[in-house]
């Protein structure tokens, strides 16, 4: 927390710049309660990291902090570049996941619309299990939740779009095809 130890650091980073260094600069920036400057160090760290386990476990850093935020198009594309780095991070799969699911009521025009986001969501958090076995109980509780909360039987057929396709206009994009009866 020292001030002198933080011109240390930074004497030593403009030195011997490196992924480990930009990320414990973030890190730093992140508990003096400086998001931008945490996220740019971390950005130099992704820039410079060579070990892919390492550089998608900051990426998934960098998606945390922008989902905090409330910056959810850009979370996820951090936990993108995460799962770019490292296919196997079921953690990553199950932030976008969850940055889907509180979109719901943000996308779509209609309330089967809006519920439809939940398939996707789920779909999102199966995937992480199927990635990363050791989190097949989280994913498939997740999934299930996200499912529940997708349109039933009942409002597929009363709203006649089985079988149909639900495309999203919000941050989301892409669609789900509805389930046929």
């Amino acid at each position: 927390d020292d001030p002198l130890f933080q011109k240390l650091f930074e004497a030593q980073l403009a030195l011997d710049p490196s992924a480990d260094a930009y990320v414990y600069g973030g890190t730093l920036k992140m508990k003096n309660g400086d998001s931008s400057g945490a996220l740019a160090d971390f950005d130099k760290a992704l820039s410079l990291e060579t070990n892919n386990e390492k550089k998608s476990k900051i990426a998934y850093k960098v998606a945390v902090i922008n989902k905090r935020k409330g910056s959810k198009s850009t979370a996820r594309k951090y936990a993108q570049k995460a799962i770019d780095a490292n296919p196997s991070n079921g953690r990553a799969y199950l932030l976008i996941a969850n940055l889907y699911a509180t979109s719901a009521n943000d996308c779509g025009s209609s309330a089967f619309e809006k519920r439809a986001m939940y398939w996707k969501a789920a779909d999102m958090a199966r995937k992480a299990g199927r990635v990363d076995p050791s989190l097949s109980g989280s994913s498939s509780q997740a999934a299930n939740s996200y499912s529940s909360k997708a349109p039933s039987k009942e409002m597929i057929f009363s709203s006649g779009m089985a079988g149909k396709t639900v495309t999203f206009s919000c941050w989301v994009g892409g669609s789900v095809k509805v389930p046929s009866l």
